[in-house]
């Protein structure tokens, strides 16, 4: 077999500095020259001059400062877990576990890891070598430059970083911290210094986000799949917002206020409060959604939601353009009608390609430009509810999983859409959509834009409720049969209905039960889309899907597989184990995890293509007595022992003719002496040789035994002098075992003794409670810390910001709105009251009942 590998990188870097790569935003483009708004609100009103804003952008952004040429020197590789920025033994302080602290950039080979003692990041140059190329790629090693580079912020962040993410382009940085984020530009050098680089580096949403770390929480963060510059932000008061790295980091580009339930009809504080989101993959309607997950397990799907300025296949948006034409609108169902006339709208408006049709069809790529219809507004779709395929029962409680959802991960495998979910039992729960993804609007919902002066939409905001009618018309779903009808099938999928899940598998991981929640983080696979890793406190799992419903129908029957990567022996399992962990598909067709925990130590895991870790296993007792024998008598030669070959002898007729004084009888005798002495002289004397060698080994044996004779002698003696005290033990056992007898009759005669159990009726309310204390109670208190804040906001506005910026303010289009009245403060303020005292209230309750729960017990 012939490889073709690529030339070895380089043992030290160019003579010159690498060229200089700035973010979108220092390019000049048409829309980094658009206005800045500095008020959170959004309405219709243009902008008063393009120059204007082009003045106050350009003012706003702080010069690079000319830094010195710096002198490169002759780099040394060196095995990455023996990099100089893994042995810093600093105990991960200030960095959380989860494993995000360290980011990837594929096109360039190169390493991101946050530094929490430094407060930088770490830039180290990998590459990936065959140690031994003549066995086939047998042997494949890490290794990384040194030095490497430590970028570091403009100035101090002044919060603990969390998650690090890094753009597709490489080119820019999302530091994320529990209350904040940041934007550290990796090619905007303002300093240097031997190998301490200073990066400019911009806060996000300081207006949006409490600068006391107090008050709205960031979620989660994630760089849009589809588009350089845009990040979606998932906060504690369930908004996502999807900023313009290129535009403005103070305003969101586009706001989604997430109504999952309808108002005055929760049950159940958990259900709104999200926890994470995942983007779509590259399948049809899937590209433009966004999951979004609530501590309940809920999930819920956002679509269509497309960046401003990014740029999909075009043979793709054409085949969902074509099908929406070809099924949608030949239906005689109304709604159907409806739903694909919206869709086909959006689909023109914001790739204005497909309905122009251009003389040059040689293009690859289709822009999205930015559009909103003004009188309807994107529907939450869900919860997706799950189906059975047997008699369409409902979720037994079997099948249930424990605790909240702690994380959450979309995988497109095939023709399958997968969805993990981690719960915080150290179970994961896999689902797979069971229908395709359609788009949803809520008609008579009016969508709130900012324009320029030419008319370009700059930023979205709008309200995303749930359909109420949408859950209990999935409940009657039921799995279309081979040969049902295509058209009642097309017509189901555009009735506006939310797709339903099909339940794939629940995988305990079997961690240690703890009173907290364990910390569970999911990690795709960037070669095998069927397998993921799961990052807990007791170490790192693989998990291998068997079974995919439209992909492997004939798997049906093989569950998934778990195999263990890395064990910690921790029985803590909600503490963090991972501070950093990365993925790496090498030119050999293999993946190596690379997993950084929080004291600061790296470890390298080769994963080769589907070759799954096997057990060994040792039989001792399938060997014989046989075998054993046939093993020790093949030291001897088989030919010594079946002897020599005896010498071809002529008949006794002609040598009864000779006489032994006759010459030749002579001459014979002499001929058969010699064939005798080759024959049976040289066979002992090879006897005697094998002999000699075999009389080695066999002292060497005798002495092997003798010793293990000692050894076993020496155990009996030893066992010999603990047997009085194994008698010992065992009668102290006796009386102990006696008086614990004793004990239980004494509390058999207790008053409590014949005390019933508790009812399941009781179990189950009691289960109740410790529901309502852990998972409600914590719910409310985030939910009026966030009100807090936004009355904070909204009480104390920023007087004066529009004049000292020289930028109109939003408006709204009926004077009298922009602001908060007294009465409606006052309004607020009570009903926050209200709530605190039935907060309160409910406490002493549930103090109450405990208490009488464990009078009751007692």
């Amino acid at each position: 077999m012939t490889r073709i590998t690529a030339p070895p990188p380089p043992s030290s870097p160019p003579s010159s500095p690498p060229p200089l790569r700035h973010s979108p935003a220092a390019l000049g483009t048409p829309r980094s020259r658009r206005r800045h708004s500095p008020s959170p609100s959004l309405a219709l009103t243009p902008s008063s001059s393009a120059s204007a804003s082009a003045s106050a952008s350009a003012s706003s952004r702080p010069k690079v400062r000319p830094s010195p040429r710096r002198a490169y020197a002759a780099a040394q590789w060196v095995a990455l877990p023996s990099h100089p920025a893994f042995s810093r033994g600093d105990g991960g302080e200030g960095l959380g576990g989860g494993g995000g602290g360290a980011a990837w950039d594929a096109s360039a080979s190169r390493l991101y890891v946050w530094d929490p003692s430094a407060r930088g990041v770490h830039r180290i140059c990998v590459r990936v070598r065959d140690a031994e190329a003549g066995k086939d790629g047998e042997d494949v090693a890490v290794e990384a430059a040194v030095p490497s580079e430590m970028l570091m912020p403009e100035t101090d962040l002044g919060y603990k970083v969390t998650h690090l993410s890094l753009n597709t382009d490489g080119s820019s940085l999302l530091l994320a911290g529990s209350h904040n984020i940041s934007i550290l530009y990796v090619h905007e050098r303002v300093s240097e210094d031997g190998d301490k680089v200073i990066c400019r580096t911009v806060p996000v949403a300081s207006q949006i986000l409490p600068s006391n770390n107090d008050g709205i929480k960031v979620l989660q963060t994630s760089w849009h799949p589809f588009s350089s510059s845009h990040f979606g932000v998932l906060t504690s008061d369930a908004v996502f917002r999807l900023f313009d790295l290129s535009f403005d980091l103070e305003q969101p580009e586009q706001e989604f206020y997430l109504q999952p339930i309808l108002p005055g009809k929760c049950q159940n504080a958990s259900s709104i409060c999200p926890v994470a989101f995942s983007y779509g993959s590259d399948h049809l309607w899937d590209r433009f959604s966004v999951f979004i997950l609530f501590s309940d397990g809920s999930i819920f799907v956002l679509c269509p939601i497309v960046p401003f300025g990014s740029d999909y296949n075009k043979k793709h948006i054409q085949e969902i353009y074509e099908d929406v034409n070809s099924f949608g609108l030949k239906s005689s169902n109304q709604n159907v009608v409806t739903n694909s006339r919206l869709a086909i709208a959006w689909l023109e408006a914001t790739f204005p390609d497909l309905s122009r049709q251009p003389a040059d069809n040689s293009a690859l790529m289709s822009r999205a430009h930015p559009y909103a219809s003004l009188d309807d507004s994107l529907t939450l779709q869900g919860p997706l509810c799950r189906v059975c395929e047997e008699n369409n029962e409902p979720e037994s409680k079997s099948n249930s999983c424990e605790g909240k959802a702690v994380g959450f991960v979309y995988s497109s495998v095939g023709k399958d859409s997968i969805l993990v979910t981690a719960w915080g039992s150290g179970q994961l729960q896999i689902d797979a959509l069971a229908d395709e993804i359609q788009p949803q609007w809520s008609i008579g919902i009016p969508t709130r834009l900012n324009v320029d002066s030419h008319g370009q939409i700059k930023s979205v905001a709008m309200i995303c409720d749930s359909n109420s009618e949408d859950s209990w018309a999935m409940r009657s779903y039921r799995p279309s049969s081979t040969g049902s009808n295509v058209k009642s099938n097309t017509d189901a999928v555009w009735m506006g209905h939310s797709p339903p899940l099909l339940r794939l598998a629940i995988v305990d991981l079997a961690l240690a039960k703890t009173s907290n929640d364990s910390s569970l983080s999911l990690f795709l696979d960037p070669l095998v889309p069927e397998r993921f890793y799961c990052a807990h406190g007791g170490g790192l799992d693989m998990v291998t899907l068997h079974f995919l419903p439209f992909s492997y129908p004939e798997m049906a029957s093989t569950p998934p597989s778990v195999h263990p990567i890395l064990t910690t022996g921790n029985n803590e399992a909600n503490s963090p184990f991972l501070s950093g962990f990365v993925t790496i598909a090498d030119a050999y067709g293999h993946v190596q995890l690379v997993s950084i925990t929080c004291p600061g130590e790296c470890f390298v895991v080769e994963m080769k293509g589907w070759k799954e870790p096997t057990p060994l296993q040792l039989d001792i007792d399938s060997k014989s007595i046989k075998d054993v024998e046939s093993f020790t008598t093949g030291m001897i030669s088989k030919e010594l022992i079946a002897g020599p070959d005896p010498p071809i002898v002529p008949s006794s007729s002609s040598l009864r003719s000779l006489t032994p004084d006759s010459i030749e009888g002579k001459s014979t005798l002499h001929h058969y002496i010699k064939v005798f002495h080759e024959y049976y002289v040289e066979y002992g004397h090879k006897v005697f040789i094998e002999l000699k060698e075999h009389g080695d080994y066999l002292k060497t044996e005798i002495e092997d035994k003798q010793k293990r004779l000692q050894a076993v002698k020496q155990s009996l003696l030893s066992i010999e002098a603990k047997d009085q005290d194994i008698n010992n033990r065992i009668n102290r056992a006796f009386k102990v075992y006696d008086l614990l007898e004793k004990r239980i009759e004494g509390f058999k005669i207790l008053p409590a003794a014949n005390k019933k159990p508790l009812s399941q009726a009781e179990q189950e309310f009691k289960a109740q409670l410790d529901r309502f204390a852990d998972v409600e109670l914590d719910a409310l208190r985030s939910s009026i810390t966030a009100l807090s804040a936004r009355m904070k906001r909204f009480a104390h506005p920023a007087i004066g910001s529009a004049a000292g910026t020289g930028m109109s303010t939003w408006q709204t289009p009926k004077v009298g709105r922009s602001h908060v009245s007294d009465s409606q403060m006052s309004l607020l303020k009570s009903s926050l009251e209200k709530l605190s005292l039935l907060n309160e209230e409910n406490n002493v309750k549930l103090r109450l009942i405990e208490h009488e729960l464990k009078n009751q017990e007692q």
